[in-house]
């Protein structure tokens, strides 16, 4: 697994991406805390510059158990963690398994039931340029700029530099494994829905064993996590609180990042 480190000295503060990201879609935001936590992201198997699974187990298990190797392999005992979208439900997962783990807990922008507006869009883009090839990091962002449509120039430009490695052929390709979505791919519309209904029960239940303080971050227009899923999230929690980042969608990241600092600094740091 790759990981990026901003400071090691105080407590672990681990950042997960969403899927078609890696670690440095906090590039942003890791500065903002590394003064004060041992600032760390990680980039999940088939995403940045971590290894592909040749096996294709890229379900959520798979993750939690990466995140649970990679934090013994660094000696970490006790965290704050922080996860988007896909990268939030793993995060989800772990608290509830590992509740004496957990010193404080920010679910970016996902939840047990997803808004099937935001999930279709991203699925569509994802199957559509999963096996793309580019002639240079820079066409990459013009992709990247019209899923993006709210982050600035230089965030495309970023993403684009880090998200593309360079084949043997010269041109470029996502550094994503095209085969994440395969396994689902091949289940059929039943089953597929009986997968989702499945997780959603299990994160539902996940929810309510957390007891750390919890912070939800929603982008305003965001078409992933409605305002009732948000909603009913914050309920379950038994100490959590839900914040809404305007001028922001799904990736609050990178849409707002002076307002998504500002949310999640006001929750780790205490600062208003």
């Amino acid at each position: 697994m790759s990981v990026l480190e901003w400071s090691q000295e105080g407590v672990p503060l681990v950042l997960i991406h969403g899927f078609g990201n890696d670690a440095h879609i906090w590039d942003d935001f890791a500065p903002t805390v590394a003064p004060y936590y041992r600032t760390l992201a990680i980039d999940l198997r088939g995403h940045g510059d971590s290894d592909h699974d040749p096996e294709r187990r890229y379900d959520y298990a798979a993750h939690v158990a990466d995140l649970e190797a990679v934090t013994a392999a660094l000696g970490i005992e006790r965290m704050v963690l922080v996860g988007h979208s896909l990268g939030g439900r793993v995060s989800t997962l772990f608290a509830a398994a590992h509740p004496e783990r957990l010193a404080g807990l920010v679910i970016v922008d996902a939840g047990p039931d997803l808004d099937v507006r935001g999930t279709s869009r991203i699925a569509t883009d994802a199957e559509r340029h999963a096996s793309s090839t580019f002639a240079s990091p820079a066409e990459y962002g013009v992709l990247l700029a019209r899923a993006y449509p709210a982050s600035a120039p230089e965030v495309i430009d970023r993403m684009a530099r880090h998200g593309v490695r360079e084949r043997p052929d010269g041109r470029f390709e996502r550094k994503t494994d095209p085969a994440f979505h395969g396994a689902r791919g091949a289940l059929s519309a039943e089953d597929r829905e009986a997968l989702e209904a499945e997780t959603s029960r299990s994160l539902w239940e996940a929810l309510s064993k957390i007891g750390c303080p919890t912070l939800l971050v929603r982008g305003a227009a965001s078409d992933v996590l409605s305002p009732d899923t948000a909603d009913r999230m914050e309920e379950v929690l038994s100490n959590g609180t839900l914040t809404l980042v305007p001028a922001a969608s799904h990736s609050v990241m990178t849409d707002n990042p002076e307002g998504f600092a500002q949310a999640v600094n006001a929750f780790v740091l205490g600062e208003d």
